[in-house]
């Protein structure tokens, strides 16, 4: 297994493998840094394909958090975990309690919290074994799911795109959304209720009637999401939806969704420029959850309560600049990713 070779593993200051054998956990724990605090962000677990694809994505997404949790303007570092197994039959209490105890031999350089595949309820078991996991239900400063924050961060970010780009509201707007697990079932709500019409797409086609039902959204089948007449985007399921092939698919001239890393490269960002879309990065728009989180961390280390207000102070700032970036992109004429990276960034040398 290619480490130090890999490109994924820019930059990061370390990157840890944890097996149990009791219990079955394999899992990759990947610091990008820790410069602006502690390192944050979630646990995602898959069935990965191979060890490799599970390294390459944990060292991407903890970068990914480096950058979302500076241009949130938190005091956290970028990390992330990924369990390798299938969330739907793999899981125990010892799994997780076996995770708890990977998180607390790093010594608070990690913070642990939700994501693809896991529930607070999960979070919960490894909580037994180490302090350093967020994103719990119960108690004065427990934040409980990040993911309706998200989400409303989202929402919020999809109206700021369409206003820039078809100067109006969301009422009658379609928005095709990939993905309607915790995040896009959210988004999905809120856009509705904004008067957006939906076209939704999931690998769970439960999920997928649950929201329908709900909100009236039209149901497409895997790949024909990426076609469907649509004037938003929204991708909200794992990353690297949007490819130079899937780009041309589409019809819409907003992409912005909840999904990490949806860019799959750089010069997919500089196509999506050249076509004229505007494009809200992916660690800019879906920074509300790891808001949460910081706030429950907040609380945490200084013995108080979780503060509402600050994390709605927060995602607001966020929003402004998300439309910074924006504004930004069609001055200087460059895409919207390379100068939230750009940001984002400045603020970890600054650190």
């Amino acid at each position: 297994m290619s480490v130090f070779s890999s490109p994924a593993f820019e930059d990061h200051e370390a990157a840890h493998a944890f097996f149990d054998a009791a219990s079955g956990l394999k899992c990759f724990i990947a610091i990008h840094s820790t410069a602006r605090g502690p390192a944050a962000g979630g646990c995602r677990m898959w069935p990965y394909e191979s060890e490799q694809a599970a390294l390459d994505d944990a060292l991407r997404l903890s970068r990914a958090m480096s950058y979302k949790n500076a241009v949130a303007d938190i005091a956290l570092g970028g990390g992330k975990a990924v369990i390798i197994g299938d969330s739907r039959t793999a899981k125990s209490a010892a799994l997780f309690e076996a995770f708890g105890r990977a998180v607390d031999a790093l010594g608070g350089r990690y913070w642990a919290a939700e994501d693809v595949g896991l529930s607070p309820g999960d979070l919960a078991h490894a909580r037994r074994s180490t302090r350093y996991v967020a994103g719990l239900e119960g108690g004065a400063s427990a934040s409980g799911d990040p993911s309706p924050v998200t989400a409303e961060g989202v929402s919020r970010g999809v109206a700021l795109c369409v206003r820039r780009a078809l100067g109006q509201g969301l009422e009658g707007v379609t928005v095709a959304i990939q993905g309607v697990g915790h995040v896009g079932a959210g988004l999905a709500d809120k856009l509705a209720a904004q008067g957006a019409r939906l076209v939704i797409s999931d690998v769970n086609p439960e999920a997928a009637q649950a929201v329908a039902r709900r909100t009236g959204a039209t149901i497409v089948e895997g790949e024909a999401i990426f076609s469907a007449p649509a004037q938003v985007f929204a991708p909200c399921a794992l990353g690297g939806a949007i490819t130079l092939a899937s780009l041309a698919r589409l019809q819409a001239k907003v992409i912005a969704g909840g999904a990490n890393n949806q860019l799959a490269g750089p010069e997919v960002g500089a196509a999506v420029f050249e076509r004229g879309i505007v494009y809200a990065p992916d660690f800019v728009i879906n920074g509300g959850g790891i808001i949460n989180i910081a706030a429950e961390i907040r609380a945490i280390e200084r013995g108080e309560g979780y503060d509402p207000a600050w994390v709605e102070t927060k995602v607001g700032k966020m929003i402004e600049t998300l439309d910074e970036v924006l504004a930004r992109s069609l001055a200087e004429g460059r895409p919207t990713d390379d100068i939230a990276i750009e940001i984002a960034k400045a603020r970890i040398d600054a650190a």
